[in-house]
């Protein structure tokens, strides 16, 4: 498949199955020495290809998301990956709110795939100045983190599988929930 349609499939995907709303989460894909990314403010709902933003892994392309210089961060600091996501899944997201520090998956599968989450403290009013390169570095050890009231950055060697990691932590984070809710009815 076309590397531009995969990312707009994905990045739906992320809106279809309430990991973002509407406008929210950003997305790239590696094809060759060319990084596509989501345009600032993108729609998924009504993304197109010819709207994605062609970058460099120095550059990011007029009217790449915010997030760019994070992207291509990643990319610089991982030199396997081949797509990043980014998402507000709203259960990893409030689970992490209460700043205790990494989170650690409570299921089984989470534990497998990822048995400490690094959760990064990134004040607001500094997060595009310092997001870049804390995620990348993060991210340089490992698949997945989480920017405390923020959201989720995925990085693998395809769309697809940066999707079943940001997927995997929503779930395991919604089994979470689910528990503390019933340890606090008993």
């Amino acid at each position: 498949m076309d590397p531009k349609q995969e990312l707009i499939r994905h990045y739906r995907w992320l809106r279809q199955y309430g990991l973002n709303d509407s406008h929210s989460g950003n997305a790239s894909v590696r094809d060759g020495e060319v990084i596509w990314i989501t345009p600032t403010g993108a729609c998924a709902d009504t993304l197109t290809p010819e709207q994605l933003i062609r970058c460099s892994l120095d550059t990011p392309g007029e009217g790449a998301s915010l997030d760019a210089p994070l992207h291509l961060a990643v990319y610089r600091a991982a030199p396997g990956t081949g797509a990043v996501l980014h998402s507000h899944g709203p259960h990893t997201v409030g689970l992490t709110l209460a700043g205790r520090g990494d989170y650690t998956p409570v299921d089984f599968e989470g534990q497998y795939y990822f048995p400490r989450v690094p959760v990064i403290d990134i004040p607001y009013d500094r997060y595009v100045a310092e997001a870049p390169q804390r995620v990348a570095e993060a991210l340089r050890e490992t698949i997945i983190a989480v920017v405390r009231g923020h959201g989720v950055y995925a990085r693998a060697e395809t769309l697809n599988l940066a999707y079943k990691w940001t997927c995997s932590l929503e779930q395991s984070a919604r089994t979470d929930f689910v528990a503390r809710l019933g340890r606090t009815g008993e």
